[in-house]
């Protein structure tokens, strides 16, 4: 068997100068939204360093690859801004509501707000086969521009241990954070998350 090597040559008319042609990185989505003003409530602290764990782990409310995105590859929805609660495999019912700018609550009741901003499942009611999750999301790239209210609320303990351990997180642009919560009924811990604006 016989090489051949074959040489391509491309050369410009004379007097025409040859000009390189490159493509600049598109801007990712939401590279300039910012969580402005974020205020915990009592007893609630926030984790906005991201530490790499590993490869991302399903339905943990982190960012444990931390590419900026939330339990991606895990079927839930993703977002430039997203909010995820999880908490053991418990009956406990724990709920997250999230107000937008308008006033609408996104919540079990109500899952899905004109904005585009949804809810994917109500946990453990939806049959979460105990990986307790709620999810939500903004589908799009524009959210509403204003304040947004972001609660964690424990509903019902239903026989669960005491305090209620959960895990929640968010993402506004490209950044991540989290809050470990203690959930109690009938105090202020029962009831915990964040407000910024947007």
């Amino acid at each position: 068997m016989r090489l051949v090597s074959v040489a391509l040559v491309v050369s410009a008319a004379p007097g025409v100068a040859c000009s390189r042609v490159t493509s600049l990185p598109a801007a990712r989505p939401g590279a300039a939204l910012v969580a402005k003003g974020l205020v915990m409530s009592d007893g609630t602290s926030l984790n906005v360093a991201c530490t790499p764990t590993g490869p991302e782990q399903c339905f943990n409310a982190r960012d444990d690859n931390c590419n900026g995105v939330i339990d991606e590859g895990c079927g839930t929805g993703t977002g430039v801004l997203q909010f995820m609660v999880a908490w053991a495999d418990s009956p406990a019912d724990v709920d997250l509501v999230v107000t937008e700018p308008g006033g609408a609550k996104v919540q079990a009741s109500s899952r899905e707000a004109a904005s585009g901003l949804q809810l994917e499942k109500n946990c453990p009611d939806d049959g979460c086969h105990g990986q307790n999750v709620e999810n939500v999301f903004f589908e799009g790239n524009e959210p509403p521009r204003g304040k947004y209210v972001v609660e964690v609320k424990l509903v019902d303990a239903r026989g669960a241990d005491l305090p209620v351990l959960a895990r929640l997180s968010a993402r506004v642009g490209n950044r991540t954070f989290s809050a470990e919560l203690r959930l109690v009924p009938g105090s202020s811990s029962g009831k915990q998350g964040f407000t910024f604006t947007l």
